[in-house]
């Protein structure tokens, strides 16, 4: 039997996409709503398949991918996000995710990447992988993708309205090292305030 595990922090997505997974016979569909339960449940029940909101809170869905797949290197990685900013898709795929699809996407299309992932393809819809495709051909780099891990956790954080020590707290860093990467980000971004780079994150999909 094929299983797989939904992480996503609303249960009405859930819902949808556990019952489309079992019309593709996966059974059992396990769900998660936090980072933690995600890790636990992969380590116990090694899925097939696992559908990852990037948007989850905590270290966020992009920096889930890499320990999800250190406890189960077989799983495939269907990203299932509102964000469709190319910068995000490729570092998801870099990461070892094998699929993305937004959630503005039809129940046809995510049966067609389910199917793609189990066939040991990757699945990219075809505008978004024209996006890519151009925006590397272009040599102009989203200004998203020149931010490190840590500082795409930060500015979401700072997106979803925390200050820099609930930041601190959260990633389990030094104020100093939260402020640093707060530094770091507008100056990559081009912007002059935090509430500038608040506005940036929300405009770009960083947060939902």
């Amino acid at each position: 039997m094929k299983s797989a595990l939904i992480v996503d922090d609303h249960p009405v997505t859930h819902l949808g996409c556990g019952q489309l997974l079992r019309e593709l016979d996966y059974d059992p569909v396990l769900e998660a709503l936090t980072d933690q339960e995600a890790l636990s449940l992969a380590r116990t029940h090694a899925p097939n398949l696992i559908v990852l909101d990037l948007g989850m809170p905590g270290v966020g869905g992009l920096n889930l991918i890499e320990p999800l797949l250190r406890h189960v290197p077989d799983s495939r990685i269907l990203i299932f996000s509102m964000n469709e900013q190319a910068a995000f898709v490729s570092k998801a795929l870099s990461a070892g995710a094998c699929g993305y699809l937004t959630k503005n996407s039809g129940p046809d299309d995510f049966l067609a990447a389910v199917r793609a992932l189990e066939a040991g393809q990757i699945y990219l819809p075809h505008d978004m992988a024209i996006a890519i495709a151009s925006a590397r051909i272009g040599g102009r780099a989203d200004p998203l993708s020149t931010l490190t891990e840590r500082e795409h956790q930060v500015l979401r954080l700072l997106g979803q309205g925390e200050d820099l020590q609930s930041i601190a707290d959260a990633l389990r860093v030094s104020y100093k090292t939260a402020a640093n990467a707060s530094s770091a980000i507008k100056k990559k971004l081009g912007a002059k305030s935090t509430t500038e780079l608040i506005r940036y994150a929300i405009s770009a999909g960083v947060v939902r």
